[in-house]
């Protein structure tokens, strides 16, 4: 566990010689003019964390091409055997990047089909979500610039989410768990030149959006948004039929029975009330449902959910003068201007 420590604390900052030398014998002064004030106090915060709890490195590989999940050029995504892509019909905005997602079961394991409409996951098996942006958002397919895959594991110790951030060439990501921050320009979609810096979250930070019950899970794999036709290159076809057709997933109702969520940015897609409950859900929902951190808010915006006032209809807030805008209420219907 030290070693693996040491080796995330040093990688990428100083020549190798100084990777080899343990951080305590080196002033802090040294390891802030190396790493910077922030990171620094990230990488102590999680030393002392992994140290009092176990180390989960020892789930996770330095490179992720040490996993194997890729054939060929890394940045092409070419995926192996079992490396199954997918997507999910509504879309978490994530500081306007593009995503590329994968799924892998450990081989003979199922995904078991819950009454609730999500899954229950053999151990071993990985999510993979790879956070891109094109040079030109005009053209998405053309210039891209990988910033960060990240990795869902289910342990022996529950799910764990493992950061690994591109280099320059884009021809590997090494795992960073003290996350990152990366410079970012592209032309938007109208032709505007957008700057920004991007953020990695840090290993701990996997947590504040995955927690629920006090337990990490995932967020997209659940059935409604899974149940929607996928372009697999050799044909299209939908994507629960596929994992159907591929063995992966047992107990699967017929398909026409299932739900689905709308695409919130197709307008042929569902009705516009749906069409922001899809947005909603997968933007808020994480976070403001019960067993996550916004429970306390009282105002749940899950998909799932009828109830009008914990919608937030007619809903005092919690908190009180600027804390809720100064406003009586969460949402007045017809009066946008007092919600």
């Amino acid at each position: 566990m030290v070693f693996s420590f040491y080796f995330q604390l040093f990688r990428g900052y100083d020549t190798p010689s100084l990777r080899a030398i343990p951080f305590y014998h080196y002033p802090i002064r040294l390891m802030t003019n190396i790493m910077g004030t922030s990171k620094l106090r990230i990488l102590l915060s999680l030393f002392l964390s992994l140290a009092s709890s176990g180390s989960p490195l020892k789930y996770a590989k330095p490179k992720l091409s040490d996993y194997g999940y890729f054939k060929g050029r890394m940045a092409d995504h070419n995926p192996v055997a079992g490396v199954i892509p997918y997507n999910v019909s509504a879309q978490l905005f994530s500081d306007y990047a593009l995503k590329s997602r994968f799924i892998v079961l450990p081989q003979g394991q199922q995904l078991d089909y819950q009454k609730d409409g999500t899954f229950d996951f053999p151990q071993e098996s990985v999510l993979i979500k790879t956070f891109y942006y094109p040079a030109d958002f005009r053209s998405p397919a053309q210039n891209t610039r990988l910033m960060e895959t990240r990795l869902l594991i289910y342990t022996p110790e529950g799910w764990m989410g493992f950061p690994y951030v591109w280099n320059t060439a884009q021809t590997e990501a090494h795992l960073e768990i003290a996350g990152e921050r990366l410079d970012v320009s592209f032309i938007d979609p109208l032709g505007q030149t957008i700057n920004f810096e991007y953020s990695v979250p840090n290993f701990n930070q996997c947590k504040g959006c995955h927690v629920n019950q006090n337990r990490m899970i995932p967020i997209g794999l659940k059935v409604r948004l899974l149940n929607h036709d996928f372009d697999y290159g050799d044909g299209t076809m939908n994507q629960l039929k596929k994992w159907s057709a591929l063995g992966m997933v047992k107990g699967l109702p017929e398909i026409v029975t299932l739900p689905h969520t709308p695409d919130y940015d197709n307008p042929h897609d569902g009705s516009a009330a749906e069409r922001a409950r899809a947005w909603i859900d997968i933007n808020c929902a994480y976070c403001h449902r019960l067993g996550a951190p916004g429970e306390t808010s009282g105002l749940f915006l899950n998909i799932e959910e009828t109830d009008p006032t914990r919608l937030g209809v007619h809903k005092p807030p919690v908190a009180a003068g600027r804390g809720a805008g100064n406003l009586n209420h969460t949402i007045v219907p017809g009066s946008p201007e007092a919600s």
